[in-house]
């Protein structure tokens, strides 16, 4: 278990941080940046929490999805390198795509499909929902940047989570506008 009893250390003061290696690398890092936009996913995923009170099932998913991006925030800080840690790093793991992707099937099985693209509002929880789903594609385009990196190494199945990630926040929000029911459809070209 991670013991925090100083909250600042002065060591971030040179704009470098430290990896879960040792190793310090500039704030302005590929690797940085990753997780930073993985942390703030995982913010953003808080506040659609506080909306879940009527959908206790979609707040245990969304609790599990938070609990897996700090997996995912560990995986990312801890780089791949070829000299052995000495210690197992967590990483995230094929099993945890695969709930994702089956939550994914289950929310959007009570979901009549799709006739038109929706725009991101409707209730409070689906308008969250829809403001971390986009938060969470930029999340996903800085680890899939940092995975394009020749010298960086970032697993599969950390890229298929961040990826899936955005799919259930979508289906997420469409459960949040009574299946649906209440999503505000987009209609192309209605002010012109």
């Amino acid at each position: 278990m991670v013991t925090l009893n100083k909250i600042y250390t002065r060591t971030g003061d040179d704009g470098t941080t430290g990896l879960a290696t040792g190793e310090r690398v500039p704030k302005w890092s590929l690797r940085v940046e990753a997780n930073g936009a993985v942390d703030e996913t995982n913010a953003v995923i808080g506040v659609c929490r506080l909306h879940c009170r009527a959908d206790p099932d979609l707040d245990a998913m969304l609790g599990r999805i938070q609990n897996d991006l700090f997996d995912l925030g560990a995986d990312i800080a801890t780089p791949e390198r070829d000299k052995p840690l000495g210690w197992t790093p967590l990483r995230i793991v094929e099993a945890q795509v695969t709930r994702l992707e089956a939550e994914i099937d289950a929310v959007n099985a009570a979901i009549p499909p799709l006739d038109s693209f929706v725009l991101p509002a409707g209730s409070a929880l689906a308008a969250h929902l829809h403001v971390a789903r986009t938060v969470a594609r930029r999340a996903e385009r800085a680890v899939v940047r940092l995975a394009g990196d020749p010298a960086e190494r970032v697993s599969a199945p950390a890229v298929a989570y961040i990826n899936r990630l955005s799919d259930f926040l979508f289906v997420a929000a469409r459960r949040a506008n009574e299946n649906g029911a209440s999503d505000v459809k987009w209609v192309p070209g209605a002010n012109r």
